[in-house]
């Protein structure tokens, strides 16, 4: 993964756009911010299966969690400071 700047505070396709948005995901490949899947546009999913890539974050603040699209897994932070399955 890329070493990725901190998330937008805005989803900027849905700025440009004119639209609105519900919460805000990061993709793990590139860094770009988008809106998430409650939010009128999708605009992060859109942009997973435009660009192939799998992994995003919540770039909400106070939230900790990581989803990969192809295998529709949760992730949360491991103890060693990357991502491990979380699993019920």
């Amino acid at each position: 993964m890329a070493d990725l700047p901190a998330p937008a505070t805005v989803c900027q396709t849905c700025v440009d756009m004119g639209s609105s948005w519900v919460h805000l995901r990061q993709c793990l490949v590139c860094g770009q911010t988008a809106c998430c899947d409650n939010s009128p546009n999708r605009h992060a999913t859109a942009h997973s299966r435009q660009t192939g890539h799998a992994l995003i974050r919540s770039a909400q603040p106070g939230e900790q969690w990581a989803w990969c699209y192809p295998d529709e897994a949760f992730f949360v932070p491991g103890e060693d400071g990357g991502w491990e399955l979380f699993e019920e």
